[in-house]
């Protein structure tokens, strides 16, 4: 004869009851300790901070400044390597660009009449036909001071549009640090000594973005 269960049914369901709430217990427990108490105004959570730009130009421009500086070749040398053997004057002295190689070039020279705002300046010692010509603003176009030093890369931004406003950064900084204290509309017939930064577009025309720039 089989044995007949006394377990009863109001039994059966405390005993369900208890394991559905130790279960319950058990994942209440583990909530908790999971759980990260954060003070008001704590950043914890709140995701990076937006990239500003203004503030990168304002901490970086200084090396920038310094790093171009450290690559500028004299211009009359470099633009004699370029003649001779271009791909060698390149490999020694050019940092890969967007459009072009960028150079570090430092020069003395006599400032002639603006061209569509930019400075034509004659520089002793040059080879026949080369114009070199600076540009001081109002606009400081171009992207020379954020690739000329070699250092500064895409993978160090979040995407193309901080990488793009790291540049335009290090113009606005070259006008606040720079070209404010100069007279950039009356230069035509000043002597100035420039060190700054051009991209090989043209190997007949460089356009040089100054980094540093002192008139006599």
């Amino acid at each position: 004869m089989s044995a007949v269960s006394t377990t009863s049914p109001q039994r059966r369901r405390l005993t369900r009851r208890i394991v559905i709430g130790a279960v319950v217990l058990v994942v209440l427990i583990a909530m908790a300790l999971s759980v990260k108490v954060v003070s008001k105004g704590s950043s914890v959570g709140a995701g990076p901070a937006a990239f500003s730009a203004s503030a990168w130009g304002r901490k970086h421009f200084p090396e920038v400044q310094a790093a171009i500086a450290k690559r500028a070749v004299p211009a009359d040398e470099l633009a004699t390597a370029l003649n001779a053997d271009a791909a060698a004057a390149t490999k020694k002295y050019g940092v890969a660009g967007g459009a072009g190689t960028e150079f570090s070039t430092t020069f003395t020279g006599t400032v002639g009449e603006a061209q569509d705002g930019l400075y034509p300046v004659t520089v002793d010692g040059l080879p026949g036909g080369l114009l070199i010509r600076m540009q001081t603003g109002p606009a400081i176009n171009g992207t020379d001071l954020r690739d000329a030093p070699g250092t500064i890369e895409f993978g160090q931004f979040t995407n193309q549009i901080d990488y793009q406003n790291a540049g335009a950064a290090l113009n606005d900084q070259l006008k606040k640090q720079v070209l404010a204290d100069v007279d950039t509309a009356s230069l035509t017939g000043k002597t100035v000594e420039v060190t700054g930064a051009f991209q090989l577009i043209n190997p007949k025309a460089w356009l040089v973005t100054p980094s540093a720039l002192d008139v006599r």
